[in-house]
């Protein structure tokens, strides 16, 4: 019987898939965020199941060298910011917009709490289910003018304090930086779209009439390109525009 601690080729083949894709993509300089082929196409490259390219992407990503996106396949992780590196190209939270153009910004706190993290929750978050989950769901104002219904969801384990902070007073982001050790908002997945308003929605956004809505879903990930925070945010389309650099 082969030994795996001295004999490589005993180790389960998705670990050397996983080896040999990350060495390929090392070997190309595949640039942060590029795009990695279908599954399909990649079990044709290795000839290999797609079951076992599979377990290797899941195996690179936990290693930090990729990032699932949601219905979208896989792609290069961003390289790890150095601790201190200043905040160029940090990800920014609300309390960091507003700050930058000079609105005042307040939110309010509609509930918070720990709970159980759900099996999606969990592999998005990249920690077991049932671990302890911070969720909170809030309003968040610019000027005194509702922008956002916001519903965040975080590993506790990441940073306890999260369960006892009053958020009404203090920045998300903010406790993340300042946790031991650092949680810095490196990069995030973000997608969004345009749709109608549900009722929680418009109660909350104190919408009247044909006011769409812009949903948007964000992962967000650390300096170590582990993610830390899942949030989904309903923004009043007549009130937020988005905007994004596009570069190759």
């Amino acid at each position: 019987m082969r030994n795996p601690l001295i004999d490589p080729e005993a180790s389960p083949l998705y670990l050397r898939l996983a080896d040999r894709i990350e060495e390929d993509l090392r070997a190309a300089n595949g640039a942060d965020g590029a795009r990695l082929p279908s599954e399909r196409q990649l079990a044709e490259r290795y000839e290999a199941s797609r079951v076992t390219i599979r377990a290797a992407l899941g195996e690179l990503r936990d290693r930090g060298m990729l990032v699932s996106l949601p219905a979208r396949g896989w792609a290069v992780a961003a390289a790890p910011k150095p601790r201190g590196a200043g905040t160029g190209g940090r990800v920014m939270g609300f309390t960091d917009l507003a700050q930058q153009r000079g609105l005042t910004m307040r939110s309010r706190v509609l509930s918070s709490g720990v709970r159980p993290a759900t099996v999606r929750e969990a592999e998005l978050l990249h920690t077991v289910p049932g671990a302890d989950l911070f969720e909170m769901r809030r309003l968040r104002y610019l000027n005194d003018l509702v922008i956002a219904l916001e519903h965040n969801r975080l590993p506790l384990a990441l940073a306890p304090a999260l369960a006892t902070t009053d958020f009404t007073e203090h920045s998300l982001y903010d406790v993340l930086r300042e946790t031991s050790p650092t949680q810095q908002p490196h990069y995030a997945d973000y997608s969004v779209e345009a749709r109608i308003a549900t009722d929680t929605e418009r109660a909350h956004l104190d919408i009247t009439g044909a006011v769409p809505i812009l949903a948007a879903t964000q992962l967000t990930f650390n300096q170590e390109a582990v993610p830390i925070e899942l949030t989904i945010q309903a923004y009043r389309g007549d009130r937020y525009t988005f905007r994004a650099s596009i570069t190759d």
